[in-house]
């Protein structure tokens, strides 16, 4: 069976061109046009992959966004935006958006993102092979390999799937600074196209998960004008 996407758009035409092209590529599509729709087929379909537009009736894609990650952490979301404000897309990856894209948009950039973040939900694909799969342990946090699990002082931490995989990267290659760029394409996959900003808001996401106090982080550190690393001196 194909990967199911869901598309969430009240503009027909949109729906149209977007399905079309997605099943021409093989994937089964389902179709919503308003907010309270999508939200009941993305709770009861289970889609691979959402493609949720922020202006809709009844509820707008925020809030459909917020209460799909209530209930599914793992689910790719990419928010389709005709919105060019800024802090229209910061709070759609706040609220656990894995990414989004402007409208007008090029069919073979969305396509492409479709790919990216449906691939990522295979573990072989998504994450860099850890050698013997051993659990890395720094500190009272635990990341197990094998599971896809992390936790902190024992009790298991809810990630979504690119936190994980960004934590995961990160702690790996403990010590080494990663830019945004290369975290873009490390983790992400988007070697062409992408936001640096996406990255800043998964890090910002992850540290209010894993640390103890976000604003003085001891795992996850920046290297000013340089990027981002995992600290190797965790007690």
């Amino acid at each position: 069976m194909g990967k199911t996407v869901l598309i969430v758009d009240d503009e027909k035409n949109i729906v149209d061109i977007l399905s079309f092209n997605l099943i021409r590529e093989g994937y089964e599509v389902l179709c919503a046009y308003d907010g309270r729709e999508g939200l009941a087929l993305a709770i009861d379909k289970n889609p691979d992959l959402i493609l949720l537009d922020i202006m809709l009736p009844y509820l707008d894609g925020f809030e459909v966004c917020r209460e799909i990650r209530k209930k599914n952490n793992l689910i790719p979301i990419i928010m389709l935006t005709a919105r060019e404000e800024e802090e229209d897309k910061i709070l759609g990856l706040e609220l656990g958006a894995d990414d989004y894209i402007s409208k007008p948009f090029s069919i073979r950039e969305l396509l492409a993102r479709v790919k990216t973040n449906i691939r990522r939900g295979s573990a072989a694909d998504a994450v860099p092979a850890v050698e013997n799969s051993a659990n890395l342990h720094f500190g009272s946090l635990v990341i197990d390999t094998e599971t896809r699990n992390v936790f902190k002082g024992g009790k298991p931490l809810e990630l979504s799937i690119r936190e994980y995989e960004l934590l995961h990267f990160l702690a790996s290659n403990a010590g080494k600074v990663f830019s945004r760029e290369e975290l873009l394409e490390r983790v992400w996959n988007y070697k062409y196209f992408g936001d640096l900003r996406a990255v800043d808001v998964a890090v910002k996401r992850l540290r209010e998960k894993i640390e103890t106090d976000s604003a003085e982080p001891e795992y996850i550190l920046t290297r000013r004008g340089a990027g981002y690393y995992f600290n190797t001196h965790t007690a």
